[in-house]
């Protein structure tokens, strides 16, 4: 394929190491087996808490085994029975396939109270040993010892694929876009809240992530991961996944399975979606990256941000690559007023383009031709939807050519997409399942189902007055050098007024200053080799970056230096930070 002059060495599994806590930390059932058997010798309680996905049918025998409980208290004979829990989700569910509404509550919605306090009756009254076990089980009690077991959402997503079930339920065969749903707009935001004030209270915490190959810290082990991260810079663990129109960069530049067909997504930047990796002596560790969000806010974000965006991280960094492959859906994002009013959430996704390469024919769809009717080029879209013709891009739409470094702006409301040929760094707001698709080129998904497409949510937000000559005007290359001095210069390059992110290109050749306004900042190493990011305080060991990877710098890391790893070297960094 040849995309590099050098040799990739993007890393995969980006690892931190954590000092102090080999002994605390344990590979395998034997080892956490044992390490259980010691922890709760004495102890009559022990409390498994679990995130709704983790293997019950993997981890309570193990449990059983290694603590011997007299009876066993099951968290999911508290909750309501599989059909009223969908019941009181149904509002947030809605009939849709791909998207529902914010769920803003707590475990205790879907819990039956009274079973939930003769449980506790039955845990006073009794002398034995109990385990409590389960999704919310420490809700039953306070002593004892607890672990936390917890996995990723891509896993999940994984294990949905697979024939997992949500929460509960027997929906094995189910559409998975439905299962996810359920997932992200309920399952996971409950689960969240829960989890957030368990942290404090964890003895261990048990990652079941890899089945059959379980690992295990002491909570003090992943508080003091967690603490560490938020003063250096550090990567999340990067996920990849094919699709209909993806292409091939990726499988060189990121070091992928060249026997795959294609890669179409990677998310190397998505707190809510990415893992973290620990490394405690021989033991790595996987902890969900919202985690160190819902753990440390202020420490990640900044006061500023924290205070505006609470416990989430806003900036989401991700590829979109259809080199050697095909066009994105045609699509656009919903106004703010728009998602918070029909799903329930706070902000929209505003985003942009960041070409890193392009091929022949490469380039960007972005707003609308001047002049266009707005009633017939939604009748024609409607038209399409129902295969009765082909939609006609290019009568209605704008496109424009792209070259490596362009920085196309898309503030919610703009319809766009890329196409074949392009390789994008997607630089966007955090809210990422809210596109929708207006023509998707006659094709199905790989499930050989129809993509979903909501033509009756785009025309809404559509901004039509967004044609040819605003767009040049306001979204292509707005480029504004704001310093420069001997061996660096620094480029503004959007986002637009619109957008609350702003973004800045830092092309180096000997060191240059990141600034730092005591908020958070996401990075990606877009041209060169490779970079070492210092700290201008001496806060952090010097930081290797290499070409295409994501990186944090947290609000604690402070003032931190770019340069080129080797002398001589020219690199470009794009930063993100939010305005």
């Amino acid at each position: 394929m040849g995309y590099l002059t050098f040799q990739s060495e993007y890393d995969k599994s980006p690892e931190t190491k954590i000092e102090g806590y080999d002994h605390q930390a344990f590979q395998g059932w034997e080892e956490i087996r044992s390490a259980i058997e010691t922890a709760c010798s004495g102890e009559r309680i022990l409390t498994v808490d679990c995130y709704p996905g983790t293997d019950d049918e993997e981890i309570l025998p193990q449990i059983r085994q290694a603590f011997a409980p007299e009876f066993v208290i099951n968290m999911e004979d508290i909750f309501y029975d599989g059909e009223k829990l969908t019941e009181l989700m149904q509002f947030h569910l809605t009939e849709d396939r791909v998207r529902g509404v914010m769920y803003y509550g707590t475990i205790l919605d879907f819990i039956d109270r009274e079973k939930l306090a003769a449980a506790r009756q039955k845990l006073a009254e009794s002398s034995g040993r109990i385990l409590i076990y389960g999704f919310g089980a420490a809700l039953v009690s306070t002593k004892g010892v607890m672990i936390y077991a917890d996995m990723a959402r891509w896993e999940i997503q994984l294990r949905y694929r697979q024939g997992m079930p949500n929460y509960k339920q027997s929906n094995y065969q189910e559409d998975v876009l439905r299962k996810y749903k359920r997932g992200f707009f309920v399952e996971w935001r409950v689960a969240d809240r829960h989890k957030a004030a368990l942290y404090e209270r964890m003895d261990f915490y048990l990652d079941t992530n890899t089945k059959g190959h379980p690992a295990m810290v002491s909570g003090e082990g992943l508080r003091s991961g967690l603490r560490e991260l938020t003063g250096q810079p550090f990567r999340l663990v990067p996920y990849f996944d094919p699709g209909v129109w993806g292409g091939q960069w990726m499988k060189e530049v990121c070091r992928l399975d060249p026997a795959e067909k294609n890669y179409a997504w990677a998310f190397d930047g998505v707190p809510e979606e990415n893992s973290l990796y620990f490394r405690f002596g021989k033991v790595r560790v996987e902890s969900p990256a919202m985690n160190l969000i819902l753990y440390q806010p202020r420490e990640t974000l900044g006061e500023k941000n924290y205070a505006r965006f609470g416990a989430e991280y806003p900036i989401r960094f991700d590829f979109l690559d259809t080199m050697g492959g095909q066009n994105l859906s045609l699509q656009v994002h919903p106004l703010t007023d728009y998602i918070h009013r029909k799903f329930g959430m706070a902000y929209t996704q505003d985003e942009s383009y960041y070409i890193l390469d392009t091929g022949e024919g490469g380039g960007v769809y972005l707003g609308l031709k001047e002049g266009i009717d707005a009633a017939a080029m939604v009748e024609e879209l409607e038209e399409a939807q129902l295969g009765e013709k082909a939609f006609d891009t290019e009568k209605y739409v704008n496109f424009f050519p792209a070259q490596k470094h362009d920085h196309f702006l898309i503030p919610a409301g703009t319809i766009h997409c890329s196409s074949k040929n392009c390789m994008v760094l997607e630089v966007s707001a955090t809210p990422y399942i809210f596109t929708f698709k207006l023509w998707d080129w006659g094709r199905v998904g790989l499930d050989g189902r129809p993509r979903p497409i909501h033509i009756a949510d785009g025309k809404k937000v559509l901004q039509f007055n967004r044609t040819t000559s605003w767009v040049k005007e306001n979204l292509l290359n707005r480029f504004q050098e704001m310093e420069r001095g001997e061996g660096y210069s620094v480029v503004k390059t959007g986002l637009h007024e619109l957008e609350f992110i702003e973004t800045r290109v830092y092309t180096v050749e000997t060191k240059a200053s990141l600034g730092w306004d005591g908020e958070m900042a996401m990075c990606n190493l877009v041209d060169g080799r490779a970079a070492i990011i210092e700290s201008e305080d001496g806060l952090f060991d010097p930081y290797l970056l290499h070409y295409a990877e994501t990186v944090v710098l947290p609000a604690r890391a402070g003032r931190c230096l770019i340069r080129p790893e080797k002398p001589g070297e020219s690199i470009k960094l794009l930063k993100a930070n939010i305005r």
